[in-house]
């Protein structure tokens, strides 16, 4: 449901709502919040509400360092496990500087413009999202270790996989905040799972994106547990994927799909830094499904770029290489514009790789791209990338790019 300004203020007095959170993220996509009372809330929409930027990593140091919070009544949520007196909502925010400017390292609002520019040029992008994630046991201070909750496998039943009644209760407290899940599942790993969510517009998708990651995370430490979405947890395991499914409109058929997806393959490897931001990445990369080579072709899940067995508005490519340590409004934006670079410059398509890329002879792999091997690799070609540094504030292109 939508909310405006007017009933965001009216559910709060109706509903015994006393804490009022807004949220936003670093340039990492790591979550940030301030709380304020209700009585606030007007001042909060006329004005903003200013915190700290110099205390959030990326964000600038003591010079100008007053921002301002403009909470997006769209996004109101009821966190569902807080108490039933005194609830608390949450919405997301814009920033901006106290003049007015948006932020430049607001990475939210760089999707905002994504999306606005690609409805310019008559297109707009869907995605749904598939994250994986392992549940650990805790020791006896509360602190993670890297025991898994069990030992179940692939699409595993109970008893074997504990991890069920988990699944069940996030799946649940998903809905009852409006987020519709697909598919719940055990995954390869031992306590590892994956979830799968429905399609919707890119700032939707991001934003419940976000949110799904907060309630994995409170879920499982309610129950005793430690939700990790590190892209490599375990050494010898699978890693944790995040697979972006997207479809663009109007659909064209199934041309304007095929455009789109020429238009990422072109620009993978300078998007790469942005979508496996980490060290650890490139662990995942090349092992248990996760592409190392830059490839498409229908039904196989050895490819950078796979268009699974569906039909009519589930027409649709997933992108197999990014992990859940990527920001997704960072990452969104970029397909987004990658996705137009294709829409409008109509670069020719690869021919569908028709072969398993873990098992084929590496005379025939030859023939194929990779993508970087290691951050370091990533990070120079973004640096010189004119495509990024068209899309990408130079601030964040440095704080990604220049440690």
């Amino acid at each position: 449901m939508k909310y405006s300004k007017e009933e965001v203020i009216q559910f709060v007095s109706e509903e015994d709502v006393q804490f009022v959170r807004l949220d936003f993220c670093d340039v990492f996509g790591k979550r940030k919040n301030i709380s304020i009372m209700p009585e606030e809330l007007p001042r909060a929409f006329a004005y903003g509400i200013a915190f700290d930027a110099s205390a959030i990593a990326g964000f600038g140091d003591e010079t100008r360092s007053d921002l301002l919070l403009h909470p997006d009544p769209d996004t109101l949520m009821l966190l569902p496990w807080r108490p039933e007196h005194g609830k608390m909502i949450r919405m997301f925010c814009t920033i901006s500087y106290p003049d007015g400017t948006l932020f430049d390292r607001d990475t939210r609002s760089l999707l905002k413009k994504a999306v606005a520019d690609a409805a310019s040029l008559g297109y707009s992008f869907s995605f749904g999202t598939e994250q994986e994630f392992y549940l650990f046991e805790l020791d006896e201070n509360g602190r993670p270790t890297k025991i898994p909750y069990d030992t179940a496998g692939y699409m595993d039943t109970a008893p074997e996989d504990r991890c069920d009644n988990i699944r069940r209760e996030i799946c649940l407290t998903l809905e009852k905040m409006g987020i519709r899940p697909e598919s719940a599942h055990h995954e390869e790993g031992p306590g590892q799972n994956e979830i799968a969510f429905r399609y919707s517009d890119a700032l939707t998708a991001t934003d419940d994106a976000m949110t799904f990651r907060s309630v994995v995370k409170t879920i499982a430490r309610r129950n005793g547990l430690f939700a990790d979405f590190s892209p490599k947890p375990l050494e010898n395991c699978p890693g944790n994927s995040f697979h972006v499914n997207i479809s663009v409109q109007p659909s064209g058929g199934k041309e304007n799909l095929y455009y789109m997806i020429a238009g990422i393959m072109d620009r993978i490897e300078e998007m790469t830094a942005f979508l496996n931001p980490t060290e650890e990445s490139y662990k995942r990369l090349g092992h248990n499904k996760a592409p190392s080579y830059i490839s498409w072709s229908h039904e196989n899940r050895s490819q950078l770029i796979r268009i699974p067995a569906a039909v009519g508005e589930y027409f649709r490519a997933e992108l197999r290489s990014p992990d859940p340590t990527a920001n997704p409004y960072l990452a969104f934006t970029l397909l987004i514009y990658a996705g137009l670079y294709g829409l409008t410059e109509k670069p020719a398509l690869a021919v569908p790789a028709d072969i398993n890329m873990y098992t084929a002879d590496p005379g025939v792999l030859s023939a194929y791209r990779r993508l970087p091997h290691d951050l370091g690799l990533a990070c120079r070609i973004a640096a010189g990338s004119e495509f990024i540094r068209e899309h990408v504030p130079e601030a964040i292109l440095d704080i990604y790019c220049g440690r």
